[in-house]
């Protein structure tokens, strides 16, 4: 029973996490299912098979707001779906103690990635452009749809940006796009792991309960992402990631590090973590105040719009 109300805890954060940020739902899920013991492979199948749910209904959602470009989704769908089953069985290979830091390692450079990302740059941006093409997606798809199977996470963080990155489509659309192509992503990879480890070693309740956090989670995120900066949310998030995860690599057969070795560790990511977010906060008012005052200079009645040369 103690497992189950853990799991729902974690559907729940990753959802809160996700709704906020339009990412890291399974890299935030993954991450807390390690650290209360789940076998790696384990844990992805449980991350991905919840996620043929919350995908299809954000999908659909994302469809009823015109937020997709099935353009884009044909693209990189396919090459996604791809790379997930060949990142889900090549998990599904390794053993216990060599996956566990294969997917520390993964989950940390993401959550580094989430870190920065946030804390420096605040929201991804991007402005409309040319059109995209399968020779720039494709390769994206088969990496990010790979990075996400064996990392139990990652199809938003890595291709997200890179869409928006290159400038060709609208924000709105880029996450449109990557929430309903991700349907196919976790599909592939729960087909997957069902080759790889079979579905015996996959408990469902565990699967439903994850999901069943992630559905109570979602009004609340809405609400959330009006009240909390994205920008904040993803500095604490981040170095939650980052720590918990660093944790894992420390303790395992690949470094074990001694226990003062480990504390300092922690006490560095942990002042590392507060500034960052206490940067995040700054930069947020900064904005703020910046959206302030352009708001009250666009007025028409302001007295830049009021300058005219009249004639003499």
């Amino acid at each position: 029973m103690r497992s189950l109300i853990l799991l729902g805890l974690v559907g729940f954060a990753a959802q809160l996490v996700d709704g906020s940020l339009g990412m890291a739902y399974g890299v935030t899920s993954t991450t807390l299912l390690l650290a209360i013991g789940t076998n790696p492979a384990a844990a992805s199948a449980t991350v991905h098979l919840a996620e043929i749910g919350t995908t299809l209904a954000s999908g659909i959602s994302h469809w009823r707001f015109g937020n997709i470009d099935w353009k884009v989704v044909g693209k990189i769908a396919v090459p996604g779906a791809v790379g997930a089953f060949a990142g889900a069985t090549f998990l599904s290979s390794l053993s216990t103690e060599v996956a566990a830091p294969v997917m520390s390692l993964i989950l940390l450079a993401l959550g580094a990635y989430i870190l920065v990302r946030f804390t420096l740059l605040g929201l991804p941006r991007g402005n409309l452009g040319k059109p995209l093409r399968a020779r720039f997606l494709a390769p994206l798809g088969v990496v990010a749809g790979f990075v996400d199977a064996t990392g139990g996470g990652g199809w938003g963080p890595v291709g997200t940006p890179a869409i928006l990155a290159s400038g060709r489509l609208a924000p709105r659309k880029v996450i449109g796009s990557i929430d309903a192509s991700e349907f196919a992503i976790a599909i592939a990879a729960s087909i997957g792991f069902f080759v790889g480890i079979g579905s015996e070693n996959i408990d469902f309740s565990w699967v439903a309960v994850l999901l069943l956090g992630g559905v109570i989670a979602a009004p609340l995120a809405a609400w959330l992402v009006r009240h909390i900066p994205p920008r904040v949310l993803g500095s604490a998030v981040g170095g939650i990631i980052v720590l918990t995860n660093v944790r894992t690599l420390l303790r395992s057969d690949w470094i074990d590090a001694p226990g003062g070795v480990q504390s300092v560790a922690y006490v560095a990511i942990a002042v590392v973590w507060a500034a960052a977010i206490a940067y995040s906060v700054r930069a947020y008012r900064q904005d703020r105040a910046n959206e302030s005052v352009e708001a009250i200079e666009a007025e028409p009645g302001s007295r830049d719009a009021e300058t005219e040369v009249t004639p003499a």
